[in-house]
């Protein structure tokens, strides 16, 4: 069943439930952390034997988290069709150059009605495609949700006060995600806007890297809140135009994740921006880092997606001519500033190409 096939399913409450996360990441390992301290047994799969092992032996994901103990009925497995078969509700953390495949491969152990939610903030290459709409492609009978926010995993394993966003067009599908994740520090908040959130998610890593490149340069607060609300424009001009909500960039999801991506050096896109700021090759800095930081992916498909139907994005685009075309980031910097702009605030004036 499809996630727009809303009410002909039985709700399903939370207490107590099996949930599998897929993927050892960061991510999700807190995601695992977080449900396995709510009282629900979690089926975690990872790839790596070896990682399996040592979490299920000593409560730690040494690669990811080596500082984080993980408390509660959590079994690792790299059996995937296994954890999900398990599952009531599956959490899906794999980067998106792997989603369709791993999800194809083991479609046939999803169950009609399953809730599958989303994690990974990206962009598949072919099609443009978001993570929703590949399990749509891959899973159609299940229940589909997204979540979004301001989710730095790190702060999330500590505790730290934190909130997220449930997206889902099925109600039973954001009150399930909502208690299962929800506790005293991790408030999860529910939109209907699936498309838009996703989209928001991917889309503010490119930003991050911006950002991690300003402060490496020492540009200062005012220009770091420069890029940051032009940011918040440039993404928010694109998903609309795409379908996507404008109101749902005022919220966790839109603002609310660039400015903590934008701002922390907690962040994956955020640190690879600051080592290319300081002089680093770009395959230097992804190897310094030892993880996936999607923006770099995902800068590539926005500008070309931007340029086939016409939309304004110099911010984008200055990034690409950086990290790609061999650009100074200065001369781009002088490029962008000495730009014709318009309006300040997207969607006042008509017709808008502001900057």
């Amino acid at each position: 069943m499809s996630e727009n096939e809303e009410g002909n399913q039985a709700p399903i409450t939370a207490s107590g439930k099996h949930v599998a996360v897929l993927g050892g990441g960061s991510f999700g390992t807190a995601m695992a952390k977080v449900l396995a301290e709510n009282g629900h047994t979690v089926h975690f799969w990872m790839r790596d034997q070896a990682q399996a092992d040592e979490i299920r032996d000593t409560g730690c994901n040494s690669r990811y988290m080596p500082d984080v103990k993980l408390d509660g009925d959590i079994q690792t497995t790299t059996d995937l069709k296994e954890a999900v078969g398990k599952a009531d509700t599956v959490l899906v953390a794999i980067p998106s150059k792997a989603f369709r495949a791993v999800i194809r491969e083991n479609s046939d152990a999803f169950h009609d009605g399953q809730v599958v939610v989303s994690l990974t903030k990206g962009i598949e290459e072919h099609g443009f495609k978001l993570m929703s709409e590949i399990l749509l492609e891959e899973i159609p009978r299940c229940r589909i949700g997204v979540l979004g926010g301001p989710n730095l995993a790190g702060e999330i394993v500590s505790r730290d006060l934190t909130a997220t966003t449930i997206a889902a067009k099925d109600p039973n599908v954001r009150n399930i995600v909502q208690e299962l994740l929800g506790c005293e520090y991790f408030r999860v908040y529910a939109n209907v806007d699936v498309y838009g959130v996703e989209l928001a998610g991917a889309l503010k890593n490119i930003y991050a890297i911006i950002a991690g490149m300003a402060a490496a340069k020492n540009l200062g607060e005012n220009a770091k809140a420069m890029l940051i609300t032009r940011g918040l424009a440039e993404m928010s001009r694109f998903a609309v135009s795409l379908g996507a909500n404008p109101m749902t960039f005022m919220g966790l999801a839109g603002v609310g994740d660039l400015i903590v991506t934008c701002t922390s050096s907690k962040s994956r896109n955020y640190r690879v921006g600051y080592a290319v700021g300081q002089g680093k090759d770009l395959d230097d800095a992804v190897t310094e880092l030892g993880q996936v930081a999607e923006g770099i992916y995902t800068l590539k498909l926005v500008k070309e997606k931007s340029e086939s139907i016409g939309i304004y994005m110099p911010l984008v685009r200055g990034l690409y001519e950086i990290l790609y075309d061999g650009a100074s980031i200065n001369a781009v910097i002088n490029s962008l500033m000495m730009s014709v702009q318009n309006s300040d605030v997207e969607f006042i004036l008509p017709r808008t190409i502001s900057q």
